[in-house]
């Protein structure tokens, strides 16, 4: 996970690898870190996910739940088509918004 800032109110995640039990743990506690220094948009870049699972999908469902009690929106941009055909079947990408 590598993260970058692409304005003073907008912080970037980029993912990489697999999201899957056996890494979703310090998935959530990595973004809990990045809400805590977010002020007021968290965009997760999937383009470099290769796996997500359900342990996955529900750490992005859990961020997202948390960034809207601070006060921040999640976004996600760059899903690879697999990825697109995953948040589409399970709902979520009314749940959570993209960005290009």
């Amino acid at each position: 996970m590598n993260v970058f800032d692409t304005s003073a109110s907008t912080t970037t995640v980029r993912l990489s690898g697999e999201i899957d039990i056996f890494s979703s743990a310090a998935l959530r506690e990595r973004l809990l870190g990045e809400l805590r220094r977010s002020s007021s948009l968290l965009v997760l870049d999937l383009s470099r996910v290769t796996f997500c699972d359900t342990s996955g999908l529900g750490v992005l469902v859990g961020i997202q739940r948390r960034a809207r009690l601070m006060g921040i929106t999640l976004a996600l941009t760059g899903a690879l088509p697999y990825m697109a055909r995953l948040l589409h079947t399970t709902g979520l990408d009314r749940r959570l918004p993209t960005v290009a």
